[in-house]
């Protein structure tokens, strides 16, 4: 798609984003819990646990707001199903305060009406959200969750424009910086360099545009040509695209889209002798798309930037949680979405232990309690550290390229690290 009016339109996206923001708002304002109730009790009593919204009784609830039937279903089931684990675990470990943790969900089909009103039913009832998918959605409820409900948000989205909020936390590293570090990559490993043109494909609204940023601050320092291509998440076919990026002679591809997106755009490529590096973020892959006709194409000339190690990583942490995974759900695909799911609600988890330790579980307390985790290590590679809202909880990132013959069709190709233009940059809002 051609990005004639890139301004215009991106202009009319915030036009609607706020919008989507006020209306949620004003559906907010009636349901906002009341100071009192079941589980509410305030300040405590001395040697007490304080609790508030989200307690019943000895039941923590926490929500998950997902996408199962939309264009991320494949990872927002694995998302899903791995914090539905983990919570299975820490109740069986004797939960946290006495307290047993209940996990709420709801599929919003990655659809903007159906992800603010989910939220706008569960915010008053849930002491916070292990899950959140859809970076544009939070954006649309951050005024929300800033001004009147403050509660923990950790979610699976990495725009840019969630950083700054004491309640949003994003785990691992930005679109922008994951980009930068896949540009990095792709200097350093194929040959790109000073001159050169690349392309990047990427979903308007605020997780393309985030890494969008990525892309064209390291063009800027490194003397590349960024050829812009946008497209909508219900864009599934990438030829248009594919025949302008080879118009303009680019070197290589990034693109920040959904899975459907990559296997589209490296198929294609591949099928018009259109033979470039394509590196995708780190929601731009499923292993479902390695049985396609897409398949050896992927394996050939694909790549992926990930916060973490794959879910096949050769690490006590990850063969723990392959086999647990596959004990629960025999039936279900290995996929980096399991890794992610699963970092968070062990990030929540942590914040809910550390807060009982300090005897405050209302939200207030458990957002403190996430400031104090500095080195959260869950066995994949990255250490992540929330003490800074500000700043996303790592710069570092894994590159990772499809192969059918392992674990969740993911091998390392790049160990984590951040690179030196990573570590300079200061995310801002797209």
């Amino acid at each position: 798609m051609s990005t004639t009016g890139t301004t215009g339109k991106r202009g009319a996206a915030r036009v609607a984003a706020g919008a989507l923001a006020a209306l949620l708002l004003l559906s907010g304002c009636s349901s906002k819990a009341k100071d009192d109730g079941d589980g509410e009790k305030g300040d405590a009593a001395a040697g007490e646990v304080k609790t508030g919204q989200g307690i019943s009784g000895r039941t923590i609830a926490l929500g998950a707001l997902t996408d199962m039937t939309g264009v991320y279903a494949t990872l927002g089931k694995s998302v899903t199903q791995a914090q539905q684990l983990y919570v299975k675990q820490l109740n069986a470990d004797g939960g946290v305060c006495g307290h047993k943790v209940e996990l709420t969900v709801r599929d919003h089909g990655y659809d903007p009406q159906k992800a603010l009103s989910g939220y706008t039913e569960l915010a008053p009832k849930v002491l916070g959200f292990s899950q959140f998918i859809g970076s544009p959605f939070v954006a649309a409820a951050k005024p929300r969750i800033d001004g009147q409900d403050k509660a923990l948000v950790l979610p699976q989205g990495w725009s840019s424009e969630l950083l700054g909020s004491p309640y949003i936390r994003v785990i691992g590293s930005t679109y922008d910086i994951e980009t930068i570090n896949a540009v990095d990559f792709l200097m350093k490993e194929k040959g790109i360099g000073k001159g050169d043109r690349i392309g990047h494909v990427y979903f308007e609204g605020d997780y393309g545009e985030s890494a969008l940023l990525g892309s064209k601050h390291i063009a800027r320092q490194a003397g590349l040509t960024v050829v812009e291509q946008k497209i909508k998440p219900t864009d599934n076919d990438m030829t248009a695209q594919v025949a302008a990026l080879k118009k303009a002679g680019v070197k290589a591809v990034v693109i920040s889209a959904g899975p459907r997106q990559a296997a589209s755009l490296v198929g294609v490529a591949a099928a018009g002798g259109f033979d470039v590096p394509v590196i995708g973020n780190n929601s731009a892959f499923a292993p479902q798309l390695l049985a396609t006709q897409a398949g050896p194409a992927l394996m050939k000339n694909y790549y992926v930037a990930s916060p973490s190690l794959p879910i096949g990583a050769d690490t006590p942490a990850a063969e723990k949680l392959v086999a647990d995974y596959r004990k629960a759900y025999p039936k279900a695909t290995l996929d980096n979405g399991v890794v992610a799911g699963w970092t968070a609600a062990s990030a929540f988890g942590e914040a809910l232990k550390k807060a009982c330790k300090s005897k405050d579980l209302t939200r207030e307390g458990v957002g403190k309690a996430l400031l104090t985790i500095d080195a959260l290590d869950t066995g994949f590679g990255v250490a992540q550290d929330f003490t800074d809202p500000e700043a996303s909880s790592s710069k570092e990132s894994v590159i990772l390229q499809p192969d059918k013959s392992v674990t969740g069709g993911m091998k390392v190709v790049q160990e984590a690290a951040a690179s030196t233009a990573a570590e300079a940059y200061t995310p801002t809002a797209p």
